[in-house]
């Protein structure tokens, strides 16, 4: 009797864990407005619309918040707007539903490196090369990524020597 409350707690905890897996979907059951949505979004973002692209992508994240794709689409998006930052946050919400999706780490990977995180960056490469049994085009595209950013020279503030003018003006009298 006096096993019972822990008993039944446990058995309640077991219950809300063991659904959890049953709710979500896989890939092939994103709604059909969703990737409708995401259609559209990529057409808009291969036209250059950028803003209308993000807004269809968004909209259909808003039907189906599990849609991998419309994460990825709207990281290139950011991308193509110069916001490595928030390119990096799609690329990750898109590896949260699937972590070894090739094109989201190796396009987070791209943006780690315009980010200036090529350390980073490396990370991505080397999960990607453990996932690819032979070489595969996101893996070498991001070195070649990885590779021009190393041989690239690094700006910092101590090779710029300021050159400080001192001029000297007279108040005028009015």
């Amino acid at each position: 009797m006096r096993f019972s409350p822990p008993a039944i707690a446990l058995s309640l905890v077991m219950l809300t864990v063991s659904s959890v897996g049953h709710g979500q979907r896989p890939d092939a059951q994103i709604d059909p407005l969703s990737a409708a949505l995401t259609a559209d979004g990529q057409a808009m973002l291969s036209a250059g619309r950028f803003d209308a692209a993000n807004d269809a992508l968004e909209s259909a994240l808003a039907v189906d918040p599990k849609n991998r794709g419309a994460y990825i689409a709207l990281a290139q998006v950011a991308e193509k707007q110069a916001l490595p930052g928030k390119a990096i946050r799609f690329y990750r919400e898109a590896l949260l539903i699937e972590p070894n999706d090739l094109a989201a780490l190796a396009g987070q990977g791209e943006a780690m490196v315009a980010k200036g995180a090529v350390a980073k960056a490396r990370e991505n490469l080397a999960r990607i090369t453990k996932l690819c049994v032979a070489a595969c085009g996101e893996q070498v595209r991001l070195a070649g990524v990885i590779d021009k950013a190393a041989t690239a020279p690094m700006l910092s503030a101590q090779s710029v020597q300021p050159n400080p003018v001192v001029t000297q003006t007279v108040p005028q009298k009015q």
